[in-house]
C-alpha cells in the first residue's frame, strides 16, 4: 500500500573542488533547525541504559575494508573507468511513475515487494543481509544488502566458502559465459571474490529478473567468508560495477517489474529482525514523517553532498561528497574534519587508548549532533554515536565519527547504517537520481 506522502523537493549546486577547509563557523540561518522533523528524540539515555566498553577491533577490520572497498572512489567521483549507464535509466518517465506513487490516494498496491532483513550483530558492527531467490526453482541464498557497490555475487563450487552455494546445475535457466569476475578490493590481494560470470532468473519478495548477471564465485578471501551469509546484492548504480552489467534493481526497472523506479531501507537498531527493504515502493509504517529529497551528484555510490556537521548549534564546514552505505556500520570523514567535529564537544579528544582515528568525548555528554546534507540537517542518536567506554569504568566513550587518513578520503565521506538507523531511506533513480530521508520510527522507540 503507497498512500500519499508530502514531498520536500530539493535541487542541489555541488561544492567547489579542491582541497577542503574546515572550519567552524555560526550556524547558518538556511538549515532546517529540527533535524528529526516532527519529534526530536530525547538525549538523556545515558541514566538508563549501561554504556559497554569499547571493543575497537571490530572497527578497525572495518576501516581496513572500506579502504580497499573505496580505493577508487576517487576515481568514479571524477568520472574515470566508469560503465555507461543504460539510456532507460534517466528516461523522463520515470519521474512521471514515481510522482503517480506519492500522489496515490487511492492505497492501491502496485508492483512492489517487501522483505525482511535481519542484522547480524556484532557489538556495535551491523550487517544487514536478506533473501534472495537464484534460478528457475528460486534457491534462496542470504546476501548482504549494499548500496555502495554495483555488483551482486555468490559461491557456486566455490573451493573455500564455508557458507550454502548456489547448486546451478538443478537451474535449466543457468547460464555461465566463463568470462572471468572479480571483484577486487585490494592491490595486495586481499579483499576478493573470484569466479566467472554467469545469468539467471533472479527473485525478491516475488519480483523477478530474467537472465541477472551474477559472479558466480569460486574462490573468496577469509573476510568474506562470513556465516550465514552467502554473497553481496550491490545496489549502487551499475557505473562502478566490475561485471559491467546493470544491478538487479535497474534490471527490475527496465524489464518493467517494479512500479516505481525506487527502493527503500529500514535498518532496526539493536534487534535482529524487523529490518525490511522495499523494492518499487515506500513502507510508510516505518516513517515518522515525510521525507527529504537530497539529490544525487554523482550516479556512481549513492552520492550526495555532504555540507557539514551541526553540534550544539556550532556548525562544521565540510563541503565534500559522501557515499550512503547499507553496508558501513560508522560514519567516516577525512580525519582533519573529525578533528574540527570533536573541537567543539566539551571535553572531547583523541582517545589516549586508540590509535588517530578514534576520538573519544565525556560519556554524560547531553549532545545533540546533525549530518548537514543538500541544506538540510538529519539528527544522529546518541544510542548510535556512541560506541562505548574508553576502557574498563572511563568516563570517556568513543564516538561514532571516525576519521580517516585524509591521503585516501580526500574530499569523501562515507556515511554508513549508525545514520540510516535514525532515518528511513528511499534511494530514487527518476529526477535525476536523489535520496530521500523520512524520521525512522526507531527514534520513538
Amino acid at each position: 500500500m503507497l498512500p500519499h506522502l508530502p514531498l520536500s523537493f530539493l535541487f542541489l549546486t555541488a561544492g567547489a573542488s579542491g582541497f577542503p577547509m574546515y572550519d567552524m563557523v555560526l550556524y547558518p540561518p538556511m538549515y532546517v533547525r529540527d533535524p528529526f522533523g516532527t519529534f526530536n528524540e530525547t538525549q538523556d539515555w545515558h541514566s538508563s541504559t549501561v554504556v559497554p566498553i569499547f571493543d575497537a577491533q571490530p572497527v578497525v577490520a572495518e576501516i581496513e575494508a572500506l579502504r580497499l572497498k573505496y580505493q577508487n572512489a576517487l576515481d568514479f567521483l571524477a568520472g574515470k573507468d566508469l560503465v555507461a549507464l543504460p539510456d532507460a535509466l534517466s528516461d523522463p518517465g520515470l519521474d512521471v511513475l514515481t510522482d503517480a506513487v506519492f500522489a496515490d490516494t487511492t492505497n492501491t498496491a502496485g508492483h512492489s515487494a517487501t522483505d525482511p532483513l535481519t542484522d547480524a550483530i556484532q557489538g556495535k558492527i551491523d550487517i544487514y543481509y536478506g533473501p534472495l531467490g537464484f534460478g528457475k526453482k528460486s534457491q534462496q541464498l542470504s546476501v548482504t544488502i549494499d548500496t555502495a557497490s554495483g555488483d551482486l555475487w555468490i559461491p557456486v563450487g566455490c573451493i573455500n566458502c564455508d557458507n550454502l552455494q548456489y547448486n546451478a546445475a538443478a537451474s535449466s535457466t543457468y547460464r555461465n559465459t566463463g568470462n572471468a569476475f572479480k571483484v577486487n578490493y585490494g592491490q595486495d590481494g586481499t579483499g576478493y571474490a573470484e569466479g566467472t560470470l554467469a545469468y539467471d532468473t533472479i527473485s525478491m519478495g516475488g519480483l523477478k529478473v530474467n537472465n541477472q548477471y551474477f559472479g558466480a564465485v569460486t574462490d573468496v578471501s577469509s573476510n568474506f567468508n562470513v556465516v550465514p551469509i552467502s554473497g553481496r546484492l550491490g545496489l549502487s548504480f551499475s557505473s562502478i560495477a566490475m561485471s559491467g552489467k546493470p544491478t538487479f534493481f535497474e534490471n527490475l526497472i527496465m524489464q518493467e517489474r517494479v512500479e516505481a523506479p525506487f527502493f527503500s531501507l529500514h535498518l532496526t537498531r539493536g534487534r535482529a529482525s524487523g529490518s525490511e527493504i522495499t523494492l518499487g515502493g515506500y513502507d510508510m509504517s516505518k516513517a515518522a514523517g515525510s521525507l527529504t529529497w537530497v539529490s544525487v551528484i554523482s550516479k556512481t555510490y549513492w552520492t550526495v553532498h555532504f555540507d557539514g556537521v551541526v553540534v550544539d548549534g556550532n556548525y562544521v564546514s565540510g563541503d565534500i561528497d559522501a557515499a550512503i552505505d547499507a553496508a558501513s556500520s560508522f560514519i567516516h570523514v577525512p580525519q582533519a574534519l573529525a578533528s574540527s567535529i570533536y573541537a567543539n564537544i566539551p571535553g572531547a579528544g583523541p582517545a589516549a587508548n586508540y590509535d588517530s582515528n578514534f576520538f573519544s568525548f565525556p560519556c554524560d555528554s547531553n549532545l545533540t549532533i546533525s549530518l548537514s546534507l543538500g541544506g538540510h540537517d538529519f539528527g544522529l542518536s546518541m544510542r548510535d554515536f556512541n560506541l562505548g567506554q574508553d576502557g574498563d569504568g572511563s568516563k570517556y566513550c568513543i564516538g561514532g565519527i571516525v576519521g580517516m587518513d585524509d591521503t585516501f578520503t580526500q574530499g569523501f565521506a562515507i556515511i554508513g547504517n549508525e545514520f540510516l538507523k535514525s532515518w528511513y531511506s528511499v534511494y530514487d533513480y527518476s529526477h535525476g537520481a536523489r535520496v530521500g530521508f523520512a524520521p525512522s520510527i526507531n527514534n520513538a522507540q
